[in-house]
């Protein structure tokens, strides 16, 4: 857990000292976690994994040794917001809205706020996006016939995830799940908006 504590401080640039002031942690008692001479209780632990914005497993498990880990050298860990609900016309990225982070890896860094990230909620999208399952979003207003996108009906605080069709000025939302979801219209008399295009989903193992 040592290493891993200090993977992510190095990933996020954040030093010892400033990690035990935000979390209000006395500094020996972080030196020790970090020499491996104590272990923190499951509450720190939680509160690293918050803070860090990964699971608790992140923080206890051992994932790569050094003969299998990926070459990351030149690469970008980008710290991506995760939103939970979002109210009607307000901004995506509006502090509110989000419920914590998640890093991910680009070979290319991309822009500032274009991208957030959204947590599937229920199977309608299965077996494509099971329930769960982290999926990251491109902020933009439009996307193509086919793409999966996060799309906000103007009567609901969530975004939901579905296939987009065009269809006249209608928009399909159409879910991968067909026998048990049907598609939903948007149009005058059922407004929403597309918040952005689905790109890459995660998966908790």
């Amino acid at each position: 857990m040592a290493d891993n504590i200090k993977h992510y401080l190095k990933r996020n640039g954040i030093t010892r000292k400033k990690l035990s002031s935000d979390l209000d942690i006395s500094y020996t008692t972080l030196a020790s976690w970090l020499q491996a001479d104590s272990y923190p209780r499951i509450d720190k632990i939680e509160m690293m994994a918050n803070y860090f914005g990964v699971s608790k497993a992140d923080l206890v498990e051992k994932h790569y040794s050094p003969s299998n880990s990926i070459d990351t050298s030149g690469m970008h860990y980008v710290r991506v917001p995760i939103i939970g609900t979002i109210a009607c016309g307000e901004p995506i990225l509006a502090e509110q809205n989000i419920e914590g982070y998640t890093h991910e890896l680009f070979e290319e860094e991309p822009k500032k706020d274009e991208l957030f990230a959204l947590r599937c909620q229920g199977d309608s999208m299965e077996p494509l996006i099971p329930d769960g399952a982290l999926v990251l979003i491109h902020k933009q207003p439009t996307v193509e016939d086919d793409e999966i996108a996060a799309v906000q009906v103007d009567d609901d605080t969530r975004a939901t995830l579905k296939k987009v069709k065009h269809v006249g000025k209608d928009v399909f939302l159409y879910p991968i799940n067909t026998t048990k979801y049907d598609p939903i219209i948007l149009n005058e008399d059922n407004p929403g908006r597309i918040l952005g295009k689905a790109i890459h989903v995660g998966f908790d193992m």
